[in-house]
C-alpha cells in the first residue's frame, strides 16, 4: 500500500512539475508542426489586428526587434481573419503588400483605426486613405480588385486555423512553436520567448 501511495505521489509531482515548466517557458508546441516557406530560415509569423488593441500595443517592441533581426530569420506578418470586420482590415494589409508600401502605412493603418477611430472598412475608405499616402487612386483599385490579393483573402481564415490562432497577437516560430501574451505573460515577454526559440531552432 506505501509503494502505490508513493508511486502515486510521484506520479503527482511529475504533473506538477511537467505543467508548472509549460507555464514559465511562455510558449506552447504545436500539436501538429506545419512546413515553413523557407527552410534555409527560422520562420517568424506573426498574426495580428488592426482593430487589436494588443496588436498595437505590441507593434513598438515588434518594431524594435525587426530593427535587429538576424540574416537566418525570416519574419511574415500575417492579418488574421475571424470575421467579416477582420477581413476587410486584412485586406488592406493585403493591398499594401501588392503595392510594396507594408512598411509605409502599417503604423498608420494602426494608428488610423486604434487612434483616429476611422473604421476603414469599405473600398471608398481605404481608396482614401492610399491616396492621402501618395498612391494613385487607379494603382489602388488595380490592387484592391487583382487576383493577388483575392487569393490571399481567400487562405487567411485557413492559415489561422492551422496554426491553431485563437486571438492575436500571436506569433508561430518555425512552424514548432506558438507564443502570446497570456502565455508569455507581457509583450516584452514574447520578444524574449521568440529570441529564445529563434536561437533553439538556428542551432539545429
Amino acid at each position: 500500500m506505501l509503494k502505490k501511495i508513493a508511486q502515486a505521489s510521484l506520479l503527482t509531482l511529475l504533473l506538477f512539475c511537467s505543467h508548472s515548466y509549460a507555464e514559465t517557458t511562455g510558449y506552447e508546441t504545436l500539436s501538429a508542426p506545419q512546413p515553413t516557406q523557407h527552410t534555409d530560415k527560422v520562420e517568424v509569423i506573426e498574426f495580428f489586428w488592426y482593430g487589436c488593441p494588443h496588436c498595437y500595443a505590441f507593434e513598438p517592441e515588434l518594431a524594435k526587434w525587426l530593427k535587429k533581426l538576424p540574416k537566418n530569420v525570416e519574419f511574415i506578418r500575417q492579418p488574421a481573419v475571424f470575421n467579416e470586420l477582420w477581413g476587410k482590415h486584412a485586406k488592406a494589409y493585403f493591398v499594401a503588400e501588392a503595392l510594396g508600401i507594408v512598411d509605409k502605412v502599417h503604423s498608420d493603418l494602426f494608428d488610423a483605426i486604434q487612434n483616429k477611430k476611422q473604421k476603414l472598412d469599405t473600398e471608398e475608405e481605404l481608396a482614401n486613405f492610399f491616396t492621402a499616402h501618395g498612391v494613385d487612386a487607379a494603382q489602388f483599385k488595380e490592387a484592391y480588385t487583382s487576383f493577388g490579393v483575392a487569393t490571399k483573402m481567400s487562405k487567411a481564415a485557413a492559415i489561422a486555423a492551422r496554426y491553431g490562432i485563437t486571438g492575436v497577437p500571436a506569433v508561430i516560430i518555425n512552424g514548432k512553436y506558438l507564443t502570446n501574451g497570456p502565455l508569455a505573460g507581457s509583450h516584452e515577454k514574447m520578444i524574449e520567448v521568440m529570441d529564445a526559440l529563434i536561437k533553439q531552432e538556428s542551432a539545429k
